[in-house]
């Protein structure tokens, strides 16, 4: 399904059926504040597994984000944050920056592995945040498009629909994305490190 969504005023009936079908276990693709993005509820083991294969990864060693509502939900998933590296998320998020932060022993029981980090998004999208808040908890992502490359259809949902709509069951349009991604910055060490520079301004 290609579900039309108005990126500044979601329609409650829209953002509800994208809810429904992550509730049940499904793929969603949906726009963020940089590149598209294929997502699934956080809690389906199957979905989470279905991901990996359509990325060619094994779950245990993926490298998946998670999507938040705002800060609120962390401490579910991560490790005490320090002083320094929670301001330093309050003061970019909403924002198109990825956290690396320590994660706590829920997320090796998600993926199934001995994973020790997290990659934390709250992306500046109002699709998102509507479907994030309404769900109750986060949403799992990972970017469809090869980093190393701009391909066009990660900019276009119509062109991204025609590619992925035997593989996942709805497809957002929310308008033209990005092709850049995200900043991602590493906070599980003692000192914050930048690994990647991307749409976030550093």
């Amino acid at each position: 399904m290609l579900l039309k969504i108005h990126p500044d005023n979601p329609g409650t009936r829209q953002v509800k059926t994208a809810v429904e079908t992550l509730g049940k276990g499904g793929l969603v693709i949906i726009p963020t504040d940089t590149i598209y993005a294929l997502a699934c509820d956080i809690s389906s083991s199957k979905a989470i597994e279905q991901i990996a294969r359509i990325k060619g990864v094994k779950k245990a060693k993926a490298n998946f984000s998670f999507l938040f509502y705002d800060l609120s939900q962390l401490s579910e998933y991560t490790k005490p944050i320090p002083n320094e590296v929670f301001k330093l998320m309050k003061s970019t998020l909403p924002g198109p920056y990825t956290f690396i932060l320590n994660a706590n022993n829920n997320i090796p029981k998600i993926f199934q592995s001995n994973k020790k980090t997290i990659g934390i998004r709250i992306p500046d999208n109002n699709i998102v945040a509507s479907i994030i808040k309404e769900l109750g908890n986060p949403i799992m992502s990972t970017s469809i498009h090869d980093e190393d490359e701009i391909i066009e259809y990660t900019t276009d949902p119509g062109l991204i629909y025609e590619k992925y709509k035997n593989l996942v069951d709805v497809v957002i349009d929310g308008g033209f994305g990005d092709n850049i991604p995200s900043t991602i910055i590493d906070c599980t060490g003692e000192t914050i490190e930048v690994i990647r520079e991307g749409k976030g301004e550093i």
